[in-house]
């Protein structure tokens, strides 16, 4: 299903223009071009880079080209035509290894001739002579190079361009003839190849021993992993080698990885959360659903117009079925729509999640999820909606030198999100731990409480009562739990009024204990609270006993002697509540 996908995609991209065709890698990055006469004479170095903004630095980064398809190779020699770096074009590096060099410059010398000979145009007899005269030992030393030296053998790729004896330059690779010498070359490139009905298309056609390298994904080598491969014997099955034991042609390898090199290569869109790098994309290859979805998702980037009513809106009516009107480009809830999650592994790439649905599916998914997440905020905290990552966050110390949360939590937690499915567990223990830890209850961590136990059932019953999963404080609860929470606060409160600014309050103490095990503690704890009132003024201390009184007549006479998970969970939701409603009166006040 992924590769069918992924095919589908490329051949959209394709039809409209946005790719380039089989045989071809688009967005090859190329950092310099020789620029070569007719007799193969090194005539200029032209430096491709262009000057990109890194940060607050402005560099150099490679042009993005679209180049002939390179050959995916690992220690042993493997030239590619017309494109390729120092030790293949020039014969030289700087790895210390002379023999190897001038090997791999004969072994691509020996591919342009094979393909090249007897092709009769001057850019063709061009890049010929250069192989026939270029000499690799006068290399580092050549006038046009020295300067560019440590650029040129840094993974630097080359290009040749051919000027004409009046003057005119192009890229020898975007020549007509040159295009179709080397389309009949790549199509023709193993006469012995094994033909077999690929599994992606239904087709006959030769099968991809080896596929095409899938670059970009954050964590995995850099030169580029494999998204299938077989290269032990332990991997295959019934005398095939590499590829035959999952038979895919070379057609479809290649679309399917140029396809997802492209999405990954799209900054603006491919996110990483955790240790894995989530693209998605709409069937009919329109950019504006990647927009929506990311910004929905992952929140609105700081150099974008758009508002965050705007996009509430647009969840709102995709999740109804409605169609809407984005950027101007209508977005139908019922357009097809994927999100891939992918992860390193060592020099493959393995598979977080791969979801398909409707766009509208997933935006009721999501509606879903932040109706869940819905609760009071600080008025300190202008988010409008918490984002994947920063409920991830949420799980851990954010003064850690690396405060990243756990990949596989984050994995999962969209995964969640974008199903409608169960939050994992690994969630609330996270959210729970670093409570217990820091004893600080954040608007992050109540929103997850909230949205975990009206999500996570059980026989389609919460584990704690729904009257007190609300965004705001329920004064009508009487759920023994979530009242402790509200008393606990009130507590703190008074102690605040009567000793502001106290080093040491109720809550560093006693929060844990008071949440755990609520006998041992509250009787402490009320007993503190009868002297800080004694501090007050007569209003105040009205004020606070009016409040107190409301609670213990909701409680009783005693208190529970231990509290589990989830009524934990209540009384945290309740403090918080309770909090929130203190603090909104205190600053209404003011």
């Amino acid at each position: 299903m992924i590769l069918q996908a992924l095919t589908a995609y490329y051949e959209q991209l394709l039809n409209l223009g946005k790719l380039a065709a089989p045989g071809w890698e688009s967005n090859f990055k190329v950092s310099f071009a020789l620029r070569i006469n007719d007799i193969g004479q090194l005539l200029d170095l032209i430096d491709c880079r262009q000057t990109v903004q890194k940060g607050k630095k402005e560099v150099l980064a490679p042009a993005e080209l679209a180049v002939p398809a390179h050959a995916k190779r690992s220690s042993g020699i493997s030239a590619n035509f017309l494109c390729d770096n120092s030790t293949y074009i020039l014969g030289a590096d700087e790895k210390g290894k002379p023999e190897r060099s001038m090997q791999c410059f004969e072994a691509c010398a020996a591919l342009h001739h094979q393909i090249l000979d007897g092709v009769d145009i001057p850019a063709a007899k061009a890049v010929l002579a250069f192989f026939d005269h270029w000499n690799p030992a006068e290399t580092p030393s050549h006038p046009l190079l020295a300067e560019h030296w440590k650029d040129i053998t840094g993974n630097a790729n080359l290009i040749f361009e051919y000027e004409s004896p009046s003057g005119k330059h192009e890229r020898v690779m975007d020549d007509p003839t040159i295009k179709t010498v080397w389309q009949q070359y790549y199509s023709n490139s193993d006469p012995n190849a094994e033909i077999i009905q690929c599994l992606v298309t239904g087709n006959e056609a030769p099968v991809a021993l080896i596929h095409p390298s899938i670059k970009g994904v954050m964590g995995a080598q850099s030169s580029g992993a494999a998204l299938v491969s077989f290269n032990a014997p332990a991997y295959c099955s019934y005398g095939h080698e590499q590829g035959e034991n999952a038979p895919i042609s070379e057609y479809a390898a290649f679309a399917y990885t140029t396809a997802l090199n492209t999405l990954i290569a799209d900054r603006e869109h491919c996110k990483i959360l955790g240790d894995t790098t989530v693209v998605c994309w709409s069937e009919d290859a329109s950019p504006a659903y990647q927009d929506c979805f990311s910004m929905q998702t992952f929140g609105i980037p700081e150099n974008s117009d758009v508002k965050e009513d705007d996009l509430k809106d647009a969840l709102k009516k995709l999740s109804l079925g409605q169609y809407v009107d984005w950027q101007g480009k209508t977005l139908r809830h019922d357009q097809h729509f994927y999100v891939l999650g992918l992860a390193p592994n060592a020099a493959r790439i393995s598979v977080r999640f791969f979801l398909r649905d409707t766009f509208g599916g997933f935006a009721k998914h999501l509606q879903q999820h932040y109706d869940a997440l819905e609760i009071i905020k600080p008025t300190y905290d202008k988010r409008e909606r918490l984002s994947v990552w920063a409920l991830a966050r949420e799980t851990v110390n954010l003064k850690e030198r690396n405060p990243s949360p756990s990949p596989q939590l984050a994995g999962d937690l969209l995964r969640a999100v974008l199903t409608g499915g169960r939050y994992p567990a690994t969630l609330l223990n996270g959210v729970t731990l670093r409570i217990r830890a820091e004893r600080d209850v954040t608007r992050g961590r109540a929103a997850i409480l909230k949205a975990y136990y009206l999500r996570n059932k059980q026989n389609d019953k919460t584990l704690i009562p729904e009257e007190v999963l609300t965004m705001e404080l329920n004064e009508n609860s009487n759920y023994l739990p979530y009242v402790l929470g509200r008393l606990f606060s009130v507590l703190e409160a008074i102690q605040d009024a009567a000793n502001p600014g106290i080093n040491t309050t109720i809550k560093d103490r006693y929060f844990n204990s008071a949440c755990a095990t609520p006998a041992m503690v509250f009787p402490t704890l009320i007993n503190l609270s009868q002297k800080h009132l004694s501090k007050l003024n007569p209003a105040l201390e009205t004020t606070y006993n009016k409040q107190l009184g409301q609670l213990f007549a909701k409680i009783g006479v005693t208190y529970p002697t231990r509290l589990t998970l989830p009524e934990q969970g209540a009384f945290q939701i309740g403090y918080y509540h309770q909090t929130q409603k203190r603090f909104t009166k205190k600053n209404e006040e003011e």
